[in-house]
């Protein structure tokens, strides 16, 4: 991973998988960005980060869809944690280690503001390149990455979550 291990960023984040069942089929909204440091690797994410502070779980992810998306939940109307997970990654030229947790939440359970570029950090502005919301199928053919990876697999566990978290454990993306 090229940086020593003690420069390596220990952090717990939060995802949200916002659903719309709107149209034939459902839909996740997706981010579309690339690294600064290797602007040919574009990937598709899910809104969320880093925890602030003394946050939740829950309430970062409500924050970081609100900062990301312009989509506004209160941390109630997310189902889950849905998934955890370690992500071992590289972004930046920085190793990161990121325990995560990933919740669901509906569109139809949203108000939706206008999200100003203000709202989002340096990093943000530099490397998102679209919001989008994407079927199955759109996600399963992505010529690039898509993180979490099991998105490009049946979504049925999800939309019809069993109450159950599934740990997708140590992933190394």
């Amino acid at each position: 991973m090229g940086a020593a291990s003690e420069d390596r960023i220990h952090r717990r984040g939060a995802r949200v998988l916002l659903v719309s069942h709107a149209g034939d089929e459902p839909r996740l909204l997706m981010v579309r960005g690339h690294d600064p440091h290797d602007t040919g690797r574009y990937f598709w994410f899910t809104p969320g980060g880093g925890l602030e502070g003394g946050e939740t779980m829950r309430a970062a992810a409500v924050r970081e869809l609100a900062e990301e998306t312009g989509h506004v939940l209160e941390t109630h109307e997310l189902v889950g944690p849905v998934w955890r997970r370690t992500a071992l990654f590289d972004f930046a030229s920085r190793p990161y280690t990121q325990f995560e947790e990933i919740y669901v939440g509906l569109l139809s359970h949203a108000e939706t503001r206008a999200r100003t570029a203000e709202e989002w950090t340096a990093i943000e502005v530099e490397t998102i390149d679209e919001v989008a919301w994407l079927t199955q199928t759109e996600l399963r053919e992505s010529p690039i990455e898509v993180f979490p990876a099991p998105l490009r697999e049946s979504w049925t566990w999800f939309l019809e979550w069993d109450g159950v978290t599934r740990d997708l454990g140590e992933v190394d993306e």
